[in-house]
């Protein structure tokens, strides 16, 4: 087995919706194919990735930095012991040599989409689904038949009123999701409220709410916020202030007796180890949320796993960001404690399969799709082979 091509191209997420810091309307995405001399079913076995929404792309750093280091190295060398199938945490070592600890940010996008592609990549030529690979080796054949899945909602627009935001949550409740998920902080204080109680009335109460900053806040706005939604039970209030504020998410907890999730702009392990000593979170609260596409990959992720239950913290206190079926693979294999997902938002890379039902907030995965799952995506195929100029 080789690897005979990796293609890679800057994909546009426009969209006219916005949070509580950035707008989407000139987003891109990195997209990426590792091709290999495999022939199956008469095409050649191809794993793709995919950036996650909020970042921007990297076709740069793809194309004179980390591409050539795959293109020099001994093709012997990103293989596993058996000599058939591509390594991951080989490619992962190759793609990060002589690079300088710390400066952790847009590399780590980059390695993100690379790692996601070379996951799916072994998993398809394992002929396995990814989850199954990761309960095999990482989890001692251990897996959920259910993940929990919550939808990544409520953002703002210039022609959205409330009366557009319940009518989104009333969708989300009745497609099956319990927990949903709505952005806040981009309004005053009295106004989201608003917004949040006309939520939490749609979807029956608070305590199937979850209300997202994107790192909005100062200390002071955060416990603000936080006193003010206190009477709801909110499922969690995510990322109230800037991600690597470690010392105000220690003081919120102070202040706030429910659930903080935060984690999704925290790009490695290191960061994610000073998140769990230094930024207050409760291992039987709170929420660790790292997005395996942007923090160096899945590769990266496990070491956040392992080191996190080192401090005292389970599995079940991760849910990976993103709303991409490599969070679900994970979530199902590693037990972890559900994953996002974002069927109504960046289309066609949110979302999960098109047939997979969602039954009283939780969905099952496929046994019989090798890889992470995405070519049960039609319309996210067709685009990323468009992009890629795989037709």
């Amino acid at each position: 087995m080789r690897i005979t091509d990796i293609r890679h191209v800057s994909a546009p997420l426009a969209s006219e919706m916005s949070n509580a810091f950035i707008s989407f309307k000139t987003m891109t995405t990195n997209v990426v194919a590792v091709e290999t001399d495999v022939v199956r079913d008469g095409e050649r076995v191809t794993g793709y990735g995919f950036s996650s929404n909020g970042r921007y792309a990297q076709p740069g750093l793809l194309a004179s930095r980390f591409l050539p280091r795959l293109h020099e190295a001994d093709p012997a060398s990103l293989l596993d012991e058996t000599g058939e199938n591509v390594d991951p945490q080989a490619v992962w070592r190759t793609l990060m040599a002589n690079e300088k600890p710390g400066g952790h940010g847009e590399r780590s996008f980059c390695i993100g989409a690379l790692d996601m592609a070379v996951w799916d990549l072994h998993a398809k030529l394992a002929g396995k689904p990814l989850w199954t690979i990761l309960s095999e080796r990482y989890n001692g054949g251990r897996y959920d038949e259910a993940v929990l899945v919550y939808p990544g909602g409520g953002y703002y627009r210039a022609d959205k009123d409330i009366e557009q935001l319940v009518a989104e949550m009333r969708g989300y409740r009745d497609a099956g999701y319990r927990i949903c998920k709505m952005k806040v902080g981009g309004l005053s204080l009295a106004d989201d409220l608003k917004r949040i109680e006309a939520a939490a009335e749609a979807l029956g109460s608070g305590e199937t709410l979850a209300v997202d900053a994107n790192g909005r806040f100062a200390l002071e706005e955060a416990i603000a916020f936080a006193n003010a939604v206190e009477p709801f039970r909110l499922a969690w209030f995510e990322e109230p202030g800037d991600p690597l504020d470690y010392h105000l998410n220690a003081e919120l907890v102070g202040h706030y007796p429910h659930a903080i999730a935060t984690g999704e702009n925290l790009f490695s392990h290191q960061d994610m180890n000073n998140l769990l000593r230094f930024g207050g979170l409760r291992p039987d609260v709170d929420w660790a949320q790292p997005d395996p596409s942007l923090c160096y990959g899945l590769t990266e992720t496990l070491v956040m796993l392992d080191e996190a239950e080192r401090l005292g913290w389970s599995r079940r206190r991760f849910l990976p960001h993103g709303g991409h079926q490599l969070g679900l693979n994970m979530a199902a294999g590693l037990q972890l404690g559900g994953t996002e997902s974002y069927p109504g938002v960046f289309a066609p890379y949110g979302g999960f399969a098109d047939d997979i039902p969602i039954v009283d907030g939780h969905v099952t995965l496929p046994r019989d799709q090798p890889g992470i799952g995405m070519e049960l995506k039609p319309a996210l195929m067709d685009e990323m082979r468009k992009r890629l100029e795989l037709d």
